[in-house]
């Protein structure tokens, strides 16, 4: 969170340069860039900060060869707490925000008003920048809870997240895949920190969140609470990732959270999208700052999935267009032909 610290006070400087400036030449060059993440417990977020941070070049700033940022020029990059997915596509819609982290799922459902969004105007201007880590569906119940299994949530006390969440959208389908309904279960929408704390007061039995691993809250509530992760596998992960093509069996390795074991359940992968109104040229720049050597080394160190954002897996799983902007780039490096 080091990182995510350090891109604030680079946004509070580079406002007060801008306000100082007023109409001057660098205040004019100024350009303002939001990425939607998640809630500040899950993975989304800090990842984020990192992504904002590596890209983000204010005014004033020393040049790379010179020790300093190597983002885009006059950029100023925030990563901003959100919902999740659904609420990240929504505002990048609707020109809320600029871009967003949103799963894989829900990108090509948004885009194509099908699946969980069918009923809903596809939202066509949805583009893609770059496929970033794979995500896993997390089950959490307390260690003597009885539930190890998805049938064993009948009758109990389950979060789901909140509603435009990504992690809501497929805890419903596993549920359904399960052969239970909500109603069999009393549904709490709380974010991933609130349900860590619920869980530990005794206030909820269990609950989802889909993220990469080890995610903050998981984290934080395995170092005080004796918790286990419950197994999605058998015919409901069966019938998921046969049914949809973004889910794949994975498994969460023991040691990842304090005293959990090994589980074995379903992962979805995370991209970065925006709109296909952003100029070609400002997403082409984001796209070659994402992926030049010191936005490398700030993934590596600042946080545990950054090893896993690669510019070989960069377009892995993406079932949206890419932004013109960053196909530019994939065909410059040789990603694409």
């Amino acid at each position: 969170m080091g990182v995510f610290t350090s891109a604030l006070k680079t946004l509070a400087g580079a406002a007060l340069v801008a306000a100082a400036l007023g109409g001057s030449a660098i205040a004019q060059d100024m350009k303002f860039f939001t990425i939607g993440t998640g809630g500040t417990g899950a993975t989304y977020y800090p990842v984020g900060g990192v992504i904002a941070n590596a890209i983000s070049n204010p005014p004033g700033s020393r040049p790379c060869d010179e020790g300093g940022s190597c983002g885009v020029p006059g950029l100023i990059a925030s990563a901003v707490s959100s919902r999740g997915s659904v609420d990240n596509i929504n505002a990048i819609a609707s020109g809320l925000r600029d871009s967003g982290f949103v799963q894989s799922d829900v990108a090509s459902w948004a885009y194509t008003g099908t699946g969980t969004m069918e009923g809903k105007p596809a939202v066509s201007d949805l583009r893609a920048i770059a496929a970033l880590f794979p995500e896993h569906i997390h089950l959490i119940a307390g260690k003597d809870s009885g539930i190890n299994s998805i049938a064993d949530l009948k009758g109990k006390r389950v979060s789901l997240d909140e509603p435009g969440s990504g992690t809501r959208v497929d805890a419903q389908l596993i549920i359904e895949a399960a052969g239970l309904k909500l109603e069999d279960m009393s549904v709490e929408d709380l974010k991933p920190g609130p349900a860590a704390e619920a869980l530990q007061n005794g206030k909820l039995d269990a609950f989802f969140i889909v993220a990469g691993y080890p995610t903050g809250s998981v984290v934080e509530l395995a170092s005080s609470t004796p918790i286990k992760l419950v197994a999605i596998d058998g015919d409901a992960a069966k019938a998921l990732t046969d049914k949809y093509g973004f889910f794949s069996q994975s498994d969460i390795p023991a040691g990842t959270y304090e005293g959990v074991d090994a589980v074995s359940t379903v992962a979805v992968g995370a991209q970065w999208v925006t709109s296909a109104k952003q100029p070609e040229e400002l997403i082409y720049e984001i796209t070659k700052a994402l992926w030049n050597d010191n936005t490398r080394k700030l993934l590596d160190v600042g946080h545990a999935k950054g090893k896993a954002i690669t510019k070989e897996t960069a377009l892995s799983g993406i079932g949206i267009p890419l932004h013109p902007g960053a196909e530019r780039f994939y065909k410059e490096a040789g990603l694409l032909k």
